[in-house]
């Protein structure tokens, strides 16, 4: 097996390699003066299995690489060739809002489909699409940074008992809407969950209400997202866990997208710290989501070798 970095994430590129006992492929690539792709790869893929690993975030530069790639390397004669994007673009416009608007989800599903064998995504924004084959034709797997994150978070718990037996994690969903999810990660950590009420006394007034707040005084508390954008959210509820006395919280993310000046803004805010899953490369990353990847990159694998027996037969 061959994995191919496409959007320089060496260290997941490594940590993937380590566990399939795969090659990294090397990858010359650079832009001409008018925008254009060069790509040159100086290795052998005929016959091959090759996991193309891009990340999709600011998709449009390094979908239409992506495209270019997957050609290639079936013109080379890889047997087959998979793509690995731990964050998927282009899920957001999965309805007309407006008469004439453009269903790019769709259109770039049908794309991918066209040039790769399969697809591995974590958490991708499946908001009316219930699953990914609504829109892919080929196999995919989605798969869910819960269990992963909470395993990290109960790491940090027995850390934290260590030093103080009173000092716990407390995962904390900022509203009613987040509670399965935080009652997943709660659960995979090992410790409490916390949903906060609000109560809406207007379009700018909102209070809420932390049910024994006394009890959780010595807790650090853990707010826990897939998607960190503006950190609007996640630095509104600390502000409302220090009004009511708790410790700053810590926050996680599964995708680091962070819009501009957003993750200074956090940190100016009562924020203990930031950490991110390693789909996208930023400083934040802590939590490797790689092994997490492996076992889906084998089963859609045989998955393909199933299917294509049974087409020849």
């Amino acid at each position: 097996m061959l994995i191919l970095c496409m959007d320089g994430h060496q260290q997941l590129a490594e940590s993937l390699a380590q566990s399939l006992a795969a090659e990294v492929l090397p990858l010359e690539h650079r832009h001409f003066p008018d925008g254009e792709h060069y790509f040159n790869l100086p290795a052998e893929v005929n016959g091959e299995d090759v996991v193309v690993l891009c990340h999709l975030h600011q998709p449009n530069d390094k979908a239409m690489g992506l495209l270019f790639m997957a050609s290639h390397l079936k013109e080379m004669g890889a047997k087959r060739v998979g793509l690995v994007a731990p964050y998927l673009a282009y899920m957001r416009q999965d309805i007309r809002f407006q008469p004439g608007e453009c269903l790019t989800s769709k259109y770039f599903a049908r794309l991918i489909s066209q040039h790769f064998d399969y697809l591995v995504t974590i958490d991708p924004h499946l908001h009316r699409y219930h699953h990914l084959n609504e829109i892919y034709s080929i196999p995919t797997r989605t798969l869910h940074a819960t269990r992963i994150i909470g395993e990290y978070l109960h790491t940090i718990g027995q850390q934290l008992s260590e030093q103080n037996p009173a000092q716990k994690v407390l995962v904390v969903g900022p509203d009613e809407e987040s509670e399965q999810w935080a009652k997943t990660v709660a659960s995979a950590a090992g410790c409490e969950h916390l949903v906060l009420t609000k109560t809406r006394r207007g379009d700018r007034d909102v209070a809420i209400h932390i049910p024994d707040v006394e009890q959780y005084r010595q807790h650090l508390p853990v707010m826990v997202d897939d998607i960190i954008s503006t950190g609007r959210t996640m630095l509104r509820t600390a502000e409302q866990l220090q009004q009511q006395g708790l410790n700053a919280p810590l926050c996680i993310g599964v995708h680091a997208v962070f819009a501009d000046g957003a993750e200074q803004e956090m940190r100016a805010g009562p924020i203990a710290d930031i950490r991110t899953c390693n789909c996208i490369p930023h400083s934040t990353n802590s939590i490797d989501i790689g092994y997490l990847i492996t076992p889906a990159i084998l089963e859609l694998i045989l998955e393909c070798e199933s299917n294509s027996l049974e087409y020849t037969l």
